[in-house]
């Protein structure tokens, strides 16, 4: 085994890409979301959770493309796991939800 250095422009260089992805997604879904509730999203602002939330600048980033207050949760890998099992625990009024969604389309292409 060696040790390779990687610096912090190559790793920006590195997620350039998908991050754009990602602000696209968020862009995208903006668009579909009903405009009560869209706002609600820009006077509350987005709520990142997940171990991508944690990279350094992201909420930024967002926070630049979208001009809404993001907030980066402060256990945000936990609250992916606890949300889960929360859905899980309920799954018969969630699963109901995500079937309905599933039917028209609405399911995320993973």
């Amino acid at each position: 085994p060696r040790t390779v250095t990687v610096t912090s422009s190559e790793v920006v260089e590195a997620l350039a890409e998908p991050l754009q992805s990602i602000v696209e997604a968020v862009h995208a879904l903006l668009e579909k979301t009903p405009p009560e509730l869209a706002s609600d999203i820009s006077e509350q602002g987005i709520v990142m959770v997940g171990g991508g939330a944690l990279l350094n600048g992201m909420d930024r980033l967002i926070q630049e493309h979208t001009k809404i207050p993001v907030h980066v949760m402060e256990d945000a890998v936990s609250c992916v796991a606890l949300g889960t099992g929360r859905v899980l625990e309920a799954l018969d009024l969630y699963g109901a939800v995500a079937l309905k969604s599933y039917a028209r389309g609405e399911a995320f292409e993973g």
